[in-house]
C-alpha cells in the first residue's frame, strides 16, 4: 500500500518514519521545506516531494498516486486540504485539527465512498477515543474530563514552554473562546479561564485552563459534563493573557510608523525562536482522561493516565510520538479494513469499538507509548 504523508514537521516526520519501519509501506513525505525533508531523505522506505500542498493542482495529482493519505498540514489550511483529499477518491486520517466543522465533509466522503477518520492526534484523538470507550461502558455518562499538556522537561525562563506542535495552533489554545459541557448544556467561556492546580507524580504542581479542545465530543457524546482543560507549569496562564489581553495576538493590522503591522504576526516572529525545541530537548506528554456515570444504577469511574517522554534512542519527541502513532495506528486499522465506516469519523467514534481501542492500545504500547487504565467504584 502506498501511503502519503502531507507535512514533514515535527509530528509528519515521524509519523512517516514509523510507517516505513520494516518495509510495512510505500511512504511518500511531501513538505514545502526542504529543510524537513532533507531529514528524511535517507530514511529506507521514504521518498520525499517538494510541493506547495496548499495548490489544489499540486496536491490532487499527489493525492491520486496514493492509496492512504494521511494529513499533517497547519490548521489554517487543514479543511481545505482534507476536502480536496475526499475529492480524489483517497481514505484520510487527519491531525490538522483545522477549526472548521469536519462532518461539514460528511456528506462528500460519502458520495465519493471515502473514510476519513479526523482529529487522530493525543488530544483530540486518544482523548475523545477514551471518551467514547469509557461512555460506551456505562449507561449513562456524567461526566468526561480531559487534562492535556505537552511541556518541556527542563523549564526556561521567561515562559517555560516549548511549542511541541505548530506554535500558531498553539496560540489558538489562548485566543479561541472554549466551549465545554456542563448540566447537559453548552457552555462559552474564555481560552485561559477557570484555572485549577493539580499535582502529578514526578513532575509536581501544574496548572490547567479552559480551552476550546472538547470539539466534536460537544455534539457527538451525551453527558452532563464534559471538558478540556489544558496543562502548563504554574505561572504561564498569567503570562499568555498579559499577552492576549494587551492585543499582542489579534490579526488586525495596525500602523506603526507608516506601516500596517499585524501584532500576532510580531508576536509570533518573538515568540516562535524562544519556543522552538533545540536538538535533543527533552519534552513530555502528560494526559489523565476520567469518565463517570451509572452502570446498573452504581457509579463506576475509569481514568486513564498517560505520561510520555522523549525518546532518547530514536530522538523523537514525546509529542510526536503520542500524536503521530496515534495517527499510524489508525491508517494501519484502515488498511487492514478493521474500520471501514463511510463518511467522515470523530475520533469517538472509534471508541465505542473495544476491539479498535485494543488495536490501538497494543500498537502504541509496542512504541513506548502506554496509556494505564484504573476502575473505581465511584462514592
Amino acid at each position: 500500500m502506498k501511503i502519503l504523508v502531507l507535512g514533514a514537521g515535527l509530528v509528519g516526520g515521524p509519523i512517516a518514519m514509523d510507517l516505513a519501519r520494516n518495509g510495512e509501506f510505500e511512504v511518500t513525505s511531501a513538505d514545502l521545506s526542504l529543510e524537513a525533508l532533507d531529514r528524511l531523505a535517507s530514511i529506507a522506505g521514504i521518498s520525499t516531494v517538494q510541493a506547495n500542498l496548499d495548490n489544489v493542482e499540486v496536491l490532487k495529482p499527489l493525492v491520486e498516486k496514493h492509496d492512504l493519505i494521511i494529513s499533517a498540514v497547519p490548521g489554517f489550511m487543514g479543511f481545505r486540504t482534507l476536502e480536496r483529499i475526499i475529492e480524489c477518491g483517497k481514505n484520510a486520517v487527519d491531525i490538522a485539527f483545522f477549526p472548521e466543522d469536519m462532518f461539514a465533509l460528511d456528506s462528500k466522503a460519502r458520495q465519493m465512498n471515502v473514510t476519513a477518520i479526523c482529529d487522530m492526534g493525543v488530544a483530540p484523538g486518544m482523548s475523545n477515543v477514551l471518551i467514547g470507550y469509557g461512555a460506551s461502558k456505562l449507561d449513562s455518562l456524567e461526566k468526561g474530563i480531559t487534562y492535556v499538556g505537552g511541556l518541556p522537561v527542563v523549564r526556561t525562563w521567561p515562559f517555560e514552554y516549548k511549542a511541541v506542535f505548530s506554535p500558531i495552533d498553539v496560540i489558538e489554545e489562548y485566543t479561541r473562546p472554549a466551549r465545554y459541557i456542563d448540566g447537559g448544556r453548552m457552555v462559552v467561556r474564555e481560552a485561559l479561564s477557570d484555572p485549577e492546580l493539580l499535582n502529578f507524580p514526578g513532575i509536581g504542581t501544574l496548572e490547567a485552563f479552559n480551552s476550546d479542545g472538547l470539539r466534536t465530543l460537544a455534539t457527538t457524546v451525551k453527558g452532563d459534563y464534559l471538558i478540556e482543560k489544558t496543562l502548563r507549569y504554574k505561572g504561564h496562564i498569567e503570562k499568555m493573557a498579559v499577552l492576549r489581553d494587551t492585543g499582542f495576538f489579534s490579526k488586525e493590522p495596525i500602523l506603526i510608523n507608516g506601516a500596517m503591522i499585524s501584532p500576532l504576526e510580531f508576536t509570533s516572529r518573538l515568540l516562535f525562536p524562544k519556543w522552538k525545541l533545540q536538538e535533543g530537548e527533552e519534552d513530555l506528554t502528560i494526559m489523565q482522561v476520567i469518565t463517570e456515570g451509572l452502570k446498573n444504577g452504581v457509579r463506576h469511574r475509569y481514568t486513564w493516565n498517560l505520561y510520555d517522554r522523549f525518546d532518547k534512542v530514536t530522538g523523537v519527541h514525546s509529542m510526536a510520538r503520542t500524536t503521530g502513532y496515534t495517527a499510524t495506528m489508525t491508517a494501519r486499522l484502515l488498511a487492514k479494513g478493521l474500520y471501514d465506516r463511510k463518511g467522515v469519523s470523530a475520533p469517538e467514534f472509534l471508541g465505542k469499538d473495544e476491539s479498535i481501542v485494543k488495536f490501538l492500545f497494543e500498537g502504541l504500547s509496542r512504541r513506548g507509548v502506554v496509556y494505564n487504565e484504573f476502575f473505581e467504584i465511584a462514592g
